[in-house]
């Protein structure tokens, strides 16, 4: 299952934590890993794009980290978009995604 961590400190965006593997099909064809792998890597470098150092972040094989630590516009708007077709996924394979908020 992929699990994605979503923390927020005093209503702003802190981090965001996706870990683990879908486990929908088998390495290779696996729509779901696809999914939510695209939908953040393409979310991440769009924020890049606006500005570089927005957050940090860290990707290895079944984890991505976002670390916030602007409060630009831009960049929120984007990662709570990134959140939102998560959820859309999440919602859609439900025993494969699941989302949990903290803070």
């Amino acid at each position: 299952m992929i699990k994605i961590l979503v923390n927020k400190k005093s209503n702003q965006l802190s981090y965001i934590k996706i870990s683990g593997h879908a486990n929908y099909s088998k390495d290779g064809s696996d729509i779901v890993c696809a999914a939510v792998s695209s939908i953040a890597q393409t979310s991440i470098n769009a924020c890049l794009m606006f500005d570089r150092n927005c957050f940090n972040y860290k990707v290895n094989d079944g984890l991505i980290i976002i670390e916030n630590i602007s409060n630009d516009e831009i960049t929120l708007k984007l990662l709570s978009n990134m959140l939102l077709m998560l959820e859309q996924v999440a919602n859609d394979y439900p025993k494969n995604v699941n989302i949990r908020n903290e803070g």
